[in-house]
């Protein structure tokens, strides 16, 4: 068996191997792409003939080398890069560092404690795929959001009807009037029609007129106003903010029925499907962030662990404190929160464990963190056993009488 440290970088790799007694075999760099992967291969087929015996310590688990060291059967680890510094510093004191430094201790943290990290995990390109749109559509809702954010504050200088007549400023409705009439002039002239023609090619099909009037009522309501230079500046700001969000809420709609199609066709799909709470968006963002390797995750714990819904204790002495876990997968753990508070209008045992919680004195948040552990866990079940989720079962040992969900 032969130990390799890989120190990765954006056009090359630098790669130390090592034998089972620490002794560098060898040192070298190579390119990023096919070639630098050949020559990699030829490296340690020298060395060894089963890609088994060949472990690898990276400080990524994501891009195309990772992918093909874990297709070519490699053991490959992902080392927390802050892990790996404080493995450096275990060793070598002076604060001495080198890409090669990194890769020969990179290449000795995996022969010696490559059990107290995780390998990369072997999900299918179902699952990969779908973490890629997941990831994508919800970074497209936060750039909105700070869109959104931006067009409020801009209003607030110069335009008060607008935020007092539109309450969701990425609304469709807002956007097509905001459009039409950037400043607090012009929107004080819209005529009803003039709002009517405006919604009806926004895709409103109801409650037109009555609409039409609350906007118009809206806009012509008197506030106070800012000198024109500055009205005329913040209604140009405003346009190009209007036409940014419109193509940002076209490209979710499109984004959202991409990920759909993909999250149905995975295999696991019936059972997020199955869970209270879940929909096509958060069941995608889970499953592509849990993944969908069965020997991913040793047990429950390990689960709720990456989740970063289980309590983190600290015990020093006579000192102990649980805490929430800080080092998480923010995108994982939002969507868990997410589900949790879902989950209580539509699962009468969710909605009794969330109120427990609450009369024990948790607040709303630490009470939808300690729901999400428990779905986790529900979720891990079913996962193993294949089956899509049951309300007796997840719910009947611990509340053994009919539970009412309009009680």
């Amino acid at each position: 068996m032969i130990f390799v440290g890989n120190d990765w970088s954006a056009d090359h790799h630098d790669v130390c191997v090592m034998d089972d007694d620490g002794t560098v075999l060898v040192s070298r760099r190579f390119r990023e792409g096919l070639d630098g992967m050949t020559a990699f291969h030829e490296l340690v087929g020298g060395f060894v003939s089963d890609a088994g015996d060949v472990v690898i310590g990276v400080e990524t688990d994501r891009g195309l080398w990772v992918e093909a060291l874990v297709g070519s059967g490699y053991q490959v680890y992902a080392i927390n890069p802050k892990s790996a510094s404080r493995y450096r510093d275990r060793h070598h004191v002076g604060g001495g560092k080198s890409d090669m430094g990194d890769a020969k201790m990179l290449a000795d943290l995996v022969r010696t404690d490559r059990h107290n990290h995780r390998r990369v995990a072997g999900d299918s390109p179902d699952a990969e795929g779908i973490k890629v749109l997941a990831r994508a559509h919800q970074n497209l809702v936060w750039t909105r959001i700070r869109h959104v954010n931006r067009l409020r504050n801009a209003l607030r200088e110069y335009y008060p009807a607008a935020l007092e007549t539109f309450n969701d400023l990425g609304d469709r409705d807002s956007l097509a009037v905001l459009g039409r009439a950037p400043t607090p002039q012009v929107g004080a002239q819209l005529t009803l029609t003039q709002i009517r023609s405006v919604l009806k090619r926004a895709g409103r099909q109801r409650n037109l007129d009555k609409r039409a009037e609350q906007i118009q009522a809206g806009l012509r309501t008197h506030h106070l106003e800012a000198p024109g230079p500055v009205v005329a500046a913040f209604g140009a700001t405003t346009k190009s903010t209007v036409e940014i969000l419109t193509m940002v809420n076209r490209q979710i709609g499109e984004l959202n029925a991409v990920m759909a199609d993909h999250f149905e066709q995975h295999p696991d799909a019936a059972i997020y499907r199955s869970m209270p709470g879940i929909g096509t968006v958060l069941g995608a963002r889970v499953l592509g962030e849990f993944g969908d390797d069965p020997d991913r995750y040793a047990n429950v714990k390990s689960r709720r662990n990456y989740a970063a819904t289980s309590p983190l204790t600290t015990a020093s002495g006579k000192t102990k404190m649980v805490t929430t876990r800080w080092v998480r997968n923010d995108r994982l753990y939002d969507a868990m929160i997410r589900w949790a508070f879902c989950s209580i209008s539509t699962s009468p045992g969710c909605r009794r464990y969330y109120q427990e919680r609450r009369d024990a004195g948790d607040r709303h948040y630490k009470a939808l963190r300690a729901l999400a552990n428990h779905l986790a866990g529900i979720l891990h079940g079913c996962l193993q056993h294949h089956t899509v989720y049951d309300e007796d079962t997840a719910w009947g040992h611990r509340y053994p009488s009919q539970i009412d969900i309009a009680a």
